[in-house]
């Protein structure tokens, strides 16, 4: 049996696995984990940004004062499969059952949301008799489009917030976590998907085995699965290191998605490289027995891609923290130069990512006052950690800072054009990521 086949045969039964979890402990190492794909006992660090507290658990005044917990950000890549990943300390039904982010906020995610709907529509001919699922749903933002297009949806979105807004857009959605037990349920009810879709749902996920496995239980013969996810290509040739948080368990190269989908007997015979979330693959997936879809160039080309940048070895994960702390010094340095020299700096934005750069910075309201975001849910609340105060965009233009600090720097383009009039007053936009700059 070869490597490959020994690591998705483990993948499907990694129970007996978790007596694994204190090797090397003996040795004065830090106690391990079993891989949350292959089982392997994952030691190895790809970066370790100390304690921060869930990037999505926004305070409110009361809260300020009470005590707030925090866990270790500690990343590891398994030596077996490849996969990057977080060890679970808080359950995904803790994070999730109610949550604070809406996709709706971002124009031009709404945008990319039209046009990959428009996209699948003409590419797999779907219609009125056809049915599209979505996992992790979110508030609607994608769904509402095939609404429209008249074909029948079903979203699956375990917030309940967040699904009651679904609704009332039109978008039927099932309150639920989605794994293999759901999937059954489904398809024991006679649903089965044509189109399976996730975005940005893959790394949120901490049992993958039974995520991937209902995913193969709830596609029609013919059906097409896609999942988009930050590319951990990107995010290491970049620096995006604020890109980590609690809620993202995972973070994948196409060779670590592709054994993982493989081992549940799913194929990737399509991709597309994204410009979203700094970079991201859009992944297409099929039954292994289905023989009406052709590999792609584009699935070969990217896979010898992240061969050749060392995605196989070990040893090429271990610079990333190094970077890491570069971005931190300078990102520091600018903010107290400004501070020193009574320029004041504004935030913009309150995303998971934010809150992971700051808490790693130790940037707190001394440096950065305030920031602002276009979701009443977070507005008048503070930021995790941080302590940050939330306001609405107006307080910008109210209090005309020197610099607005971008926080969700994916977005930069579309909220500097939003935000184009603090040049009135001479007000410049800072990106911290992949390098500190500053854009008159």
């Amino acid at each position: 049996m070869s490597s490959l086949e020994q690591t998705q045969a483990s993948a499907i039964d990694t129970s007996s696995e978790t007596s694994r979890a204190k090797i090397g402990a003996d040795q004065g190492m830090p106690v391990s984990f079993p891989c949350r794909f292959c089982g392997t006992a994952v030691r190895h660090t790809f970066v370790d940004l100390g304690m921060s507290p869930l990037c999505e658990s926004y305070l409110s005044a009361r809260q300020l004062n009470e005590m707030e917990p925090f866990y270790p950000l500690h990343v590891f890549v398994c030596e077996n499969c490849f996969l990057v990943q977080l060890q679970e300390y808080v359950s995904a039904e803790s994070i999730f059952g109610e949550y604070a982010y809406f996709s709706s906020y971002s124009e031009s995610w709404l945008a990319h949301a039209k046009a990959y709907t428009e996209k699948m529509i003409e590419r797999f001919a779907l219609g009125p008799k056809s049915q599209v699922v979505e996992l992790a749903s979110n508030d609607g933002y994608l769904l509402q489009y095939f609404v429209s297009a008249g074909i029948p949806t079903l979203g699956i979105e375990p917030a309940a917030n967040v699904a009651a807004v679904a609704v009332k857009k039109g978008v039927p959605t099932l309150v639920k976590f989605f794994n293999r037990d759901s999937a059954e349920e489904l398809a024991a009810q006679g649903i089965k998907a044509d189109l399976l879709l996730g975005n940005n749902v893959l790394a949120q996920v901490p049992d993958l085995n039974s995520f991937v496995a209902g995913m193969k239980i709830l596609l029609k013969p013919n059906g097409v699965v896609t999942m988009e996810f930050p590319h951990l290509v990107k995010l290491m040739e970049q620096g995006q290191f604020d890109t980590i948080y609690h809620e993202h368990f995972s973070y994948f190269s196409l060779l670590a998605a592709e054994t993982i989908f493989s081992a549940h007997q799913l194929i990737l015979f399509d991709l597309e490289e994204l410009s979203t979330h700094g970079g991201s693959l859009r992944i297409y997936a099929c039954h292994k027995e289905d023989r009406s879809k052709g590999l792609s160039s584009r699935v070969l080309s990217v896979r010898a891609a992240e061969e050749a940048a060392g995605l196989s070895r070990l040893d090429s994960y271990s610079s990333f923290a190094e970077r890491t702390k570069e971005t931190k010094y300078a990102l520091l340095e600018f903010l107290i130069h400004a501070h020193t020299n009574g320029k004041p700096v504004a935030g913009y934005g309150a995303p998971g990512k934010g809150n992971t750069l700051l808490n790693y910075c130790g940037i707190h309201s001394d440096l950065l006052p305030y920031t602002v975001d276009r979701n009443p849910y977070k507005q008048g609340k503070y930021l995790p950690g941080s302590h940050i105060p939330i306001y609405s965009p107006e307080h910008i233009r109210k209090t005309r800072p020197d610099f607005v600090l971008i926080l969700p720097w994916n977005l930069k383009d579309e909220i500097m054009q939003q935000l184009a009039y603090i040049r009135e007053w001479g007000g410049k936009f800072v990106v911290p990521i992949p390098n500190i700059q500053v854009y008159p």
